[in-house]
């Protein structure tokens, strides 16, 4: 596995996005959810490097919803690479599922719960997220199908602030194939989830659909503009 690279080493379009989402005043403690999916763990090896040039302490945090038996094996994943690297590391585990409901819903909602208490306890006003321009994409397609007003459509913010942290989203305007091919020119390994080909969940869909339109040219790019 590759230790952090020199910045001008790393694609510049990247390094731009988390520069400008967080400088020229980067907070002196920056939270990082990183379920080791693709997207996630490119997030945590940038800012890992911003973090490193401008002396911000990261701290790392994973969720296993309890659901699939290879979570916690993709925690103990992330858990290692952090370790490589030096970071700060807590998985948190969600066991309330009770089987009722939208579980994609509740498990958003427990995430949030979660990682805001975490961020309390270690004074972490500040947490990045991993949310992609083929996120946003997939979010407004959603959000059209059920009649959203031009507030719902406007997607996903890039910063928000909600039970006390202020959440930041600085790859809103970077692909999944974009972050995967920097996972794969820095050696950092990730996971892929199985229920993102799930087409029982709603954002699966939406996935798909993009796929039927992109000969049009609407693509993920193109909606989260």
């Amino acid at each position: 596995m590759r230790r952090w690279a020199a910045l001008d080493h790393m694609p510049a379009r990247l390094t731009q996005q988390v520069a400008e989402a967080f400088l020229p005043n980067p907070p002196e403690v920056l939270g990082v959810a990183v379920s080791g999916g693709g997207d996630s763990m490119a997030l945590l090896h940038l800012l890992h490097g911003l973090c490193t040039l401008h002396g911000t302490k990261l701290r790392a945090v994973t969720v296993n919803h309890g659901l699939r038996a290879e979570a916690a094996s993709e925690a103990r994943m992330v858990q290692q690479f952090c370790a490589t690297f030096g970071i700060l590391h807590d998985t948190l585990l969600w066991d309330a599922w009770d089987g009722t409901g939208n579980l994609q819903s509740s498990a958003r909602d427990a995430r949030f719960a979660l990682m805001s208490a975490w961020a309390s306890e270690h004074g972490i006003g500040t947490i990045a997220l991993g949310h992609t321009a083929d996120d946003q994409a997939e979010t407004f397609l959603m959000r059209l199908a059920r009649r959203s007003g031009v507030n719902g459509l406007a997607g996903m913010s890039p910063r928000i602030i909600r039970e006390g942290v202020t959440w930041v989203r600085p790859l809103l305007k970077a692909s999944r194939a974009e972050l995967r091919g920097y996972l794969q020119s820095q050696d950092v390994p990730w996971t892929e989830d199985p229920s993102n080909d799930d087409t029982a969940f709603e954002r699966v869909k939406a996935r798909q659909i993009l796929e039927v339109l992109a000969p049009l040219g609407i693509d993920a790019q193109g909606l989260s503009a």
